[in-house]
């Protein structure tokens, strides 16, 4: 732990050293970003990309291409990241623009614009975790307020026969593995924060179900969705499962677990049992990694034709990694495998554009299960989907990744 300590101080050192040379403002709580091309390159990844981002998306609602402030999951995804960097850099503008999109969305009562209680779609939680660190620091209720409006979404949330959060409401009797991610931290880290954890073993319920579910014994790895009643096209009539290993959904399904942890005491006795999760599922994730670093779109079918190594599976597993051998949960060769993965974004799939900002390129830009137009879950779906340079499913785990590695 002193160890630990001793390099994570000297990170920060580095980080401020570093962004004090290059940003000679006396005002480093304003969203300026850094102004000369050439100097970019110097800093960190993390740095680097959230520059970028700042630079292609002045406001932060911007993020993903909207011309209008949305509450929406992939911008809780990216601002986590902002608020990390924050944390670790102490600058300011980046906590800055992460609050600028909670202040832009909630009124003074604690409404969100944009958001529908009535939807009970599990990824409008995921953004509610930028609101503790806000909240914390500003002291505003209307923070707290919302908040409170969005744990009580997930008390009134339809459930499946045994406790599993639907993934939405129009989407019955279905858990994703990406709804893992969605609500299961913001829930962990309010019961901890206000409720002295009584809601804690119903937030390890989430992942007893799923891995009960949607294991699959041969490989290791979890299938993207199951669904209860059994009646989707897709799902497995006699398991419910759907067909195919999405990197991108057991990226979100990592992520989910090593954060969850951070709010579950030593002495809770669900949590030797998620972290058991979490090292059978890295020791089946990293089985499947390409020489190059890499997870291909599919993850177990390699280069069949039209797979692809896809850099928000890559980045999420990096993340997980990562943060799951800095905590101790993991074994340090996961680190090892962390940063063959980031050695392979950052060599592969990063560009430097003119500018002297960076593009990720190769992400997935979405896939699901069912609607319409229907999503069958077959390996011709998934590696047909379009991809989106900059896409902020890849972006902010990248950013993540970034400080766990101190890259």
């Amino acid at each position: 732990m002193k160890v630990h300590f001793i390099h994570f101080f000297a990170f920060v050192l580095l980080l401020a050293g570093m962004t004090s040379c290059k940003d000679n403002s006396s005002k480093p709580q304003e969203l300026s970003s850094v102004k000369v091309k050439d100097t970019l390159a110097d800093q960190l990844w993390s740095v680097q990309m959230a520059e970028s981002i700042m630079k292609r998306n002045p406001q932060a609602y911007q993020i993903d291409g909207r011309d209008d402030a949305k509450w929406d999951y992939v911008h809780g995804l990216v601002l986590k990241g902002f608020v990390d960097l924050y944390e670790v850099s102490g600058r300011e503008r980046y906590y800055d623009y992460a609050a600028q999109y909670t202040d832009t969305l909630i009124a003074e009562d604690g409404t969100i614009a944009t958001y529908k209680l009535e939807d009970y779609n599990i990824d409008m939680i995921n953004a509610g975790k930028l609101l503790f660190p806000i909240y914390t620091k500003s002291q505003n209720d209307k923070y707290l307020k919302a908040m409170q409006l969005l744990m009580k979404q997930l008390a009134d949330h339809p459930k499946t026969s045994q406790g599993g959060f639907w993934h939405k409401k129009r989407y019955p009797s279905q858990m994703w593995l990406d709804g893992l991610y969605m609500g299961a931290p913001f829930y962990a880290e309010y019961t901890k924060t206000f409720e002295e954890g009584k809601s804690l073993d119903d937030v390890a319920l989430q992942f007893e179900l799923i891995q009960k579910n949607a294991l699959d014994a041969e490989t290791g790895l979890l299938y993207h969705g199951w669904d209860e009643s059994k009646e989707q096209k897709w799902a497995n009539p006699e398991t419910g499962v759907s067909p195919h290993f999405w990197s991108r959904s057991l990226g979100w399904y990592a992520m989910a677990l090593v954060d969850v942890l951070d709010y579950f005491p030593e002495e809770h006795p669900k949590r030797a049992e998620l972290i058991s999760y979490l090292n059978n599922l890295a020791e089946a994730i990293v089985a499947f990694q390409d020489e190059s670093g890499l997870w291909y779109q599919v993850t177990n079918l390699g280069d069949k034709e039209g797979n692809y190594l896809e850099a928000s599976g890559s980045a999420m597993f990096a993340y997980s990694f990562a943060k799951g051998a800095n905590k101790g949960y993991l074994d340090a060769k996961f680190k090892d495998a962390a940063n063959k993965a980031f050695d392979g974004l950052i060599n592969q799939l990063i560009v430097r554009d003119e500018d002297g900002t960076i593009t990720l390129t190769q992400v997935c830009a979405v896939a699901g299960l069912g609607g319409d137009p229907y999503r069958d879950g077959s390996f011709e779906y998934y590696v047909n989907e379009r991809k989106q340079d900059n896409d902020p499913k890849g972006t902010g785990p990248f950013i993540m990744a970034a400080l766990q590695l101190e890259r």
